[in-house]
C-alpha cells in the first residue's frame, strides 16, 4: 500500500510539473522568460509478428513498460505496426472503430502522450489504405494520414489506395506532419508539411534491408532541407518475402544523428526543443528564399 501510495504522488507531481511548464511555455512564447521546454519523443523498433495483431501489441506494451515515458511524450510506432506490410487486405484491413485504433487510444490514455501508428483501412471499392492514426493522452483520436505514396515497386498500388492530402497537427509547440515509408523519396510532400508550418517529420516504416543505405541517407537530406526534426520508426526481423533493416534514428534540423538503432528491438528517446529549431531557421534562412508553390 504504501509503495502504491508512493506511485500515486509520483504521477501526481509529475503531472503538476507537466502542467506548470505547459502554462508557462504558453504564456511565454518567445522565451522572455527563458523558458525553455523540453519534449520526449520514442520510437520503438522491434520485429513485427506477421499478420498478427495482438502479438504485437504485446510486444509494443513490453517495450513502453521497459520505457520512463513522461507525462506529454510522443510515442511513433511502425508503419502496419499491428500486422506487417501485407498485400492480403481482405485479412488486416479494419473499421476506423477497429482493435487497432482500440490499443493505440488505451496506450495513449495509459501513458497520458500522444501516439503515432499505422494500420489498414479498406476503401468503398474493396481496395486498401495505408493509414496512419494519431491518438492524444486522452485517448482521443487527433487524426489520420493516408500514404500518398504507394510502393508500385512491390505491387502496393495495385492493393492499396493513394492519398492525397497531408496532416500536420500541434505537439507541444512543434507542427507534427507524419509520413510513411515510400513517401520518403518525395521531397515535395515534405515542402507541402514545411509550408503548413512542420517543424517535426515523423516517418513510420517497414524498410527492407536491401535499401538501407537510402533510407539512412534520405532521411538525413529530408531534415536538412526541410531544417526540421525527422524520426525515422522502421521495423527489425523478417515477413515472407523480406527482411528488414532497422536502424530507426531521431535526426536534428541540421541532419546530425541524436539517436540511432542498429538491428535489435528498442525504443529511441530523446528529449527535442523547438527552440532549437525556430533559433537555426532564424540564424540560416534557406526556406525564406523558397519560391511561391505553382497555381
Amino acid at each position: 500500500m504504501q509503495s502504491q501510495g508512493r506511485a500515486e504522488r509520483k504521477t501526481l507531481e509529475q503531472r503538476l510539473a507537466f502542467g506548470c511548464a505547459m502554462l508557462l511555455a504558453c504564456s511565454d512564447p518567445r522565451g522572455s522568460l527563458g523558458v525553455i521546454l523540453q519534449m520526449q519523443i520514442i520510437a520503438c523498433q522491434y520485429a513485427i509478428q506477421w499478420e498478427n495483431p495482438q502479438a504485437n501489441f504485446d510486444v509494443v506494451s513490453r517495450l513502453l513498460e521497459n520505457e520512463d515515458v513522461r507525462l506529454g511524450a510522443l510515442i511513433a510506432l511502425p508503419e502496419m505496426f499491428s500486422t506487417g506490410f501485407s498485400m492480403n487486405v481482405d485479412r488486416i484491413a479494419e473499421s476506423p472503430d477497429s482493435v487497432t485504433e482500440a490499443f493505440l487510444s488505451d496506450t495513449a490514455r495509459r501513458f497520458q502522450s500522444w501516439i503515432i501508428g499505422g494500420l489498414v483501412y479498406k476503401s468503398e471499392e474493396g481496395r486498401g489504405i495505408n493509414v496512419l492514426a494519431v491518438f492524444g493522452p486522452e485517448g482521443n483520436k487527433i487524426g489520420v494520414y493516408q500514404k500518398n505514396y504507394c510502393f508500385s515497386f512491390a505491387g502496393e498500388d495495385k492493393r492499396y489506395q493513394a492519398g492525397s492530402d497531408i496532416f500536420v497537427f500541434d505537439w507541444n509547440g512543434f507542427r507534427v506532419c507524419p509520413t510513411i515509408c515510400y513517401d520518403l523519396r518525395f521531397p515535395e510532400l515534405f515542402r507541402r508539411g514545411v509550408r503548413a508550418g512542420a517543424t517535426l517529420f515523423p516517418v513510420i516504416a517497414n524498410w527492407p534491408m536491401p535499401r538501407l543505405e537510402h533510407w539512412t541517407t534520405l532521411l538525413k537530406a529530408r531534415a536538412i532541407e526541410n531544417q526540421a526534426m525527422v524520426v525515422g520508426v522502421n521495423r527489425i526481423g523478417s515477413d515472407p518475402k523480406l527482411d528488414y533493416a532497422g536502424n530507426s534514428m531521431i535526426i536534428d534540423h541540421r541532419g546530425r544523428i541524436l539517436d540511432h538503432a542498429d538491428q535489435c528491438s528498442a525504443c529511441l528517446d530523446q528529449e527535442i526543443f523547438i527552440e532549437a529549431v525556430t533559433e537555426w531557421r532564424q540564424t540560416f534562412p534557406a526556406l525564406s528564399d523558397m519560391k511561391p508553390e505553382s497555381p
